[in-house]
């Protein structure tokens, strides 16, 4: 039997959340991100800065197009979806050091994180059900 420090310490390895992948791209931490989702969902908006590639693409996409030694962070739309987890699982498959990005894009949305789109880069307002409305930088 696995005990709790065990446990949490394992969970901490295979996910993160929308706050420490926003920290850990300020602070210029070299990870890929990946959009898990359809193209359709892409086109509404994602991390601004990530790759689109959907799962079922990722045996025959990942190799080609991201470093084996690269930190990944992989993502869908929310709590409620499972594509992140299918992504994940078909990178770790493939050798990647990779965690799965709870909460989703919702998440990443609701708290404020830079979104982009075809019109760009921009941040809609904090959620203070998830996140803290505070003043941020623009950077």
């Amino acid at each position: 039997m696995i005990d709790r420090a065990d446990y949490y310490a394992a969970k901490l390895t295979y996910e993160t959340d929308a706050s420490d992948v926003y920290a850990a791209l300020r602070s210029e931490d070299d990870i890929v991100i990946i959009d898990v989702r359809s193209e359709e969902a892409w086109a509404q908006g994602r991390v601004a800065g990530a790759t689109q590639m959907h799962y079922s693409e990722i045996a025959s996409r990942a190799p080609a197009e991201i470093p084996l030694d690269a930190a990944v962070v992989v993502y869908c739309w929310s709590p409620g979806c499972n594509a992140g987890a299918k992504g994940a699982l078909e990178l770790a498959k493939l050798g990647y050091a990779v965690r799965e990005m709870i909460g989703g894009f919702e998440y990443w949305v609701r708290e404020g994180y830079p979104v982009e789109d075809a019109d760009g880069v921009h941040r809609r307002p904090v959620d203070p059900l998830t996140g803290i409305a505070r003043v941020r930088s623009r950077a």
